[in-house]
């Protein structure tokens, strides 16, 4: 029998919340693994408040939790702490982003989870990792990213650092997470054992860094990354240039300088002893703006520009809104955005999978739970009688919700 996809049959206890252990575990479902999203009574996953909510029931959490069957109950109560243990033991991963020691604290710690099953892949995110003097700060996308000199970076050169506005560290943190499981699943095939993995959002945030660290290190200090606005401090040209109407991304560096120049028809600055060398156009980078941006709005025309130097095989990018990205043919030829349905909400459009896969084209239609809407199945499939998931409801040790 084909498998619906490459994880199919693969089973997920998922004990995260907000966005990066979500991001993880959403790219696992749509891989064909079995989640179970364990939310903690009374009021489940806090991501459900979020905006933007419509009929009561938030797009970011459903955005986040396609496809995951619902398992809320009250993680205080020993019969409910009890029946996890009994999914961990039928479980492949167990994936959790609580602050260090929490986990464990609630009775899910490594030791514990291996003494289950020895054969789980257990995955921990956080915010600065398990150990180190700042293990106990909140994980939170933003407090990870000053920590790791990005911020700093971000902003106009003389003025305040910037705030972006994704989530860059949570979502790349759950990427981060996806590879590292995979590759503990497939290690567990050639030794038959579990092992207990550490992601951290400053590990990878840091793992962003391509220039600045060994800059300033192998320079002893001489090159500062610094804030440098809408232009790189160590690279020219290369960053976001004004056309006549809109506002192009272009690099026009390294090799890329001559044919710039060729379309520009500017020949006489390839081998300018001013501009020639990446050294001497960050030197002058405010010429070099001038310059190109001089040409740009000299053409009037943004999209015959735009044809011309991607016809030269120069990067360059229009910078399009969000509404404009949602518009696009490529997006939505590639399903790069993706038109889903939710039973409370209707119709809107989410960023899609970026994975793909050869054997697996087709799109899977997954819907996020409603709390607690799988206790039943969940708890049947490891052998709990009806009457008592019914008596455990009645107890508040299982939670339910119409949202």
């Amino acid at each position: 029998m084909q498998p619906r996809h490459v994880l199919d049959g693969f089973r997920v206890l998922d004990f995260t919340q907000y966005l990066a252990g979500p991001s993880a575990s959403r790219l696992l479902v749509e891989m064909g693994a079995e989640v179970i999203k364990v939310e903690i009574a009374p009021g489940g996953d806090p991501t459900r408040l979020l905006p933007y909510r419509k009929n009561e029931r938030s797009c970011y959490y459903v955005q986040q939790n396609r496809g995951k069957k619902g398992l809320c109950l009250d993680l205080r109560d020993a019969r409910g702490r009890e029946l996890l243990e009994r999914l961990v033991a039928t479980s492949d991963v167990l994936l959790e982003n609580f602050s260090p020691g929490v986990i464990a604290r609630l009775g899910f710690g490594w030791e514990r989870v291996r003494e289950l099953n020895p054969q789980i892949v257990m995955c921990s995110i956080s915010g600065f990792g398990q150990d180190g003097p700042l293990a106990e700060l909140q994980g939170i996308d933003i407090v990870a990213q000053a920590y790791a000199g990005v911020t700093d970076l971000i902003g106009e050169e003389d003025g305040p650092p910037a705030l972006p506005l994704l989530s860059f560290g949570d979502v790349n943190t759950g990427v981060h997470a996806v590879a590292a499981i995979n590759a503990a699943l497939l290690n567990r095939t050639r030794t038959g054992k579990g092992q207990w993995l550490d992601i951290s959002l400053l590990d990878c945030y840091y793992h962003c860094h391509e220039i600045n660290v060994h800059a300033v290190s192998a320079s002893g200090g001489a090159l500062a990354p610094k804030r440098s606005g809408a232009h790189h401090y160590a690279v020219c040209p290369l960053g976001i240039f004004k056309g006549s109407r809109r506002w192009f991304m272009l690099m026009g560096s390294l090799h890329f300088w001559a044919p710039l120049c060729r379309v520009m028809e500017r020949e006489d600055l390839i081998e300018h002893p001013d501009f020639a060398t990446n050294e001497g156009r960050c030197a002058r980078r405010g010429e070099v703006v001038a310059l190109i941006e001089g040409w740009l709005q000299a053409q009037n025309d943004d999209d015959g520009v735009l044809a011309r130097l991607q016809e030269a095989r120069i990067p360059c990018a229009p910078v399009l809104t969000v509404a404009e990205t949602i518009a696009h043919p490529h997006f939505r030829q590639r399903r790069t955005v993706r038109t889903i349905h939710d039973r409370h909400i209707g119709d809107f459009d989410i960023p899609g999978m970026p994975l793909r896969f050869s054997d697996y084209p087709e799109i899977t239609e997954l819907e996020a739970p409603l709390l607690g809407e799988h206790n039943a199945e969940i708890l049947a499939g490891i052998g709990v009688a009806a009457e008592e998931i019914a008596a455990l409801t009645q107890a508040g040790v299982l939670v339910g919700g119409d949202r």
